[in-house]
């Protein structure tokens, strides 16, 4: 056809011509072994993301599954210290060896690779995007049962190469009360059914703190509004997440592997009986 423009995605005539959509997913490792991949996500930044990501793969560890974590926030990892990993990670020939925590959780983050620590990643988009694809194509996963990619805020460059270069089984979106990141989650969840990957739960972070003289529960933001939005697109709601001092604790001194919580385990339980 004269005026083909050679995308038969965005076509709906059934010409010669026309051929299937290509695949864009990327093949691991060949000494990689991966069960399940859960993309973490978030409409937008400061709500927990790698909080909730840290603490899925330790609930996953002490359900006697082993767990990974990819993070794919280049710009802004924080994984490594919340596990309290220092140094950098080593390769061969055949690939990239990810670090390993006390706990035995697999973990691969820019941050590993990096003179120190505390360099900014100034990397333009495509660059980051290339960086999260080797994390997946170069890194051995071995024997991973659950592997955790902990995605940098928004609907941008690289959740879109997570999605279309890695098969994410699923992703769990992590917010906040306030109802304006109501609006953000909508975003996440339309993003998530134009990529075709189902939306396994969402978790609401800081969303009440406790008195310590009482007992009550204060609503910091104000009433919730997460469970009208997971009820409106059928998504459940694994778990709302209070503010807590000694969690943030943990994280700082690296030891969140040590941090006794159930806040998350119905969130493990699902991910266990539906991936």
């Amino acid at each position: 056809m004269s005026d083909c423009t050679h995308d038969c995605s965005t076509c709906g005539s059934n010409c010669s011509e026309r051929t299937a959509p290509q695949s864009m997913l990327e093949s691991p490792n060949a000494l990689s072994k991966i069960g399940k991949v859960i993309g973490i996500v978030s409409g937008k930044g400061g709500v927990g993301k790698s909080l909730v990501a840290s603490m899925l793969a330790v609930g996953m560890q002490r359900a006697g599954k082993h767990a990974a974590i990819l993070d794919a926030d280049v710009t802004g990892p924080s994984i490594p210290k919340a596990f309290g990993i220092e140094g950098r990670v080593l390769g061969n020939e055949l690939g990239m060896i990810p670090a390993r925590s006390k706990m035995g959780i697999d973990i691969m983050s820019v941050n590993l690779m990096l003179e120190n620590p505390t360099d900014p990643v100034v990397w333009r988009g495509p660059v980051i995007a290339g960086v999260v694809k080797q994390f997946w194509t170069d890194v051995i996963w071995n024997d991973v049962d659950y592997l955790f990619v902990d995605m940098p805020p928004g609907t941008g460059d690289v959740p879109l190469t997570v999605f279309q270069s890695i098969p994410v089984d699923g992703i769990i979106i992590v917010t906040s009360p306030q109802e304006l990141v109501s609006m953000i989650v909508r975003k996440a969840v339309k993003m998530a059914e134009m990529m075709q990957i189902p939306v396994l739960g969402i978790v609401e972070n800081m969303s009440y703190a406790v008195c310590p003289d009482c007992g009550k529960k204060i609503m910091v933001y104000g009433e919730s509004h997460t469970a009208e939005i997971a009820k409106e697109y059928g998504i459940p709601l694994l778990a709302q997440l209070p503010f807590d001092p000694s969690l943030a604790k943990c994280v700082d001194l690296g030891v969140i592997e040590l941090h006794e919580s159930t806040e998350l385990d119905c969130a493990v339980e699902q991910l266990l009986g539906t991936t």
